[in-house]
């Protein structure tokens, strides 16, 4: 009787391309950089205690640059109607540094502004009496995107930016890039800054709009 030829194992170790797949996991873990998603770094106010009601707080209107945004990412900027945010930071820095009546700290504050920045100064009654004044207000609703909001946000923030880095001989982007973590780049951010607070409203959206 014929012998059987012996078969040949058909099965393939697994250990080694296990440890195999273990090194190549372990390598992109250490190689791979992930990216990190910080959203919008802003300081938000301390949290109000609910037995105490909130301030009630005056503002004059013409001290309030009021932007509005609707679901279809339309823009109702001072009651005018606008399809895009074009030109929208040279309208807020305007009206940052209106001095339309400055009281006595804002009338040496402007003396404190270089020639550029006191240019700028159109000193209308019907705008923002001095910068400690003025408020920038955005307003959106449920239907707004996240996409228009941030460009809207951004405009407002660059529109600061740009007054505080004129004031230090800066360009706003170098400004943006101080760290502040030494003497000489937080003098810097704190004479750009000085009598002049970023104040920006971010109002409670409509529930009008959206899902």
């Amino acid at each position: 009787m014929a012998r059987k030829k012996g078969r040949v194992s058909q099965e393939v170790n697994s250990g080694s391309m296990a440890d195999i797949a273990f090194l190549l996991l372990i390598f992109f873990l250490v190689t791979t950089t992930i990216a990190s998603d910080k959203g919008i770094l802003n300081i938000l106010p301390p949290k109000l205690d609910p037995n105490v009601p909130p301030p009630d707080i005056k503002k004059n209107e013409r001290n309030i640059f009021n932007i509005l945004i609707n679901a279809n990412d339309d823009l109702l900027v001072e009651g005018e109607y606008r399809r895009t945010a074009d030109g929208l930071d040279k309208e807020m820095k305007e009206f940052i540094l209106n001095f339309g009546e400055p009281n006595e700290e804002a009338v040496a504050l402007f003396n404190t502004l270089p020639a550029s920045l006191q240019a700028v100064a159109q000193r209308r009654p019907e705008s923002s009496d001095h910068p400690k004044e003025a408020v920038i207000s955005i307003k959106t609703n449920r239907g707004t995107s996240y996409e228009k909001f941030l460009e809207v946000f951004d405009l407002a923030k660059k529109a600061y930016f740009e007054i505080y880095a004129e004031r230090v001989n800066l360009t706003a982007d170098q400004y943006r890039g101080l760290s502040g973590e030494d003497e000489a780049t937080k003098a810097l951010q704190d004479k750009g800054k000085e009598g002049i607070p970023m104040a920006i409203s971010i109002a409670e959206p409509d529930k009008i709009g959206g899902n």
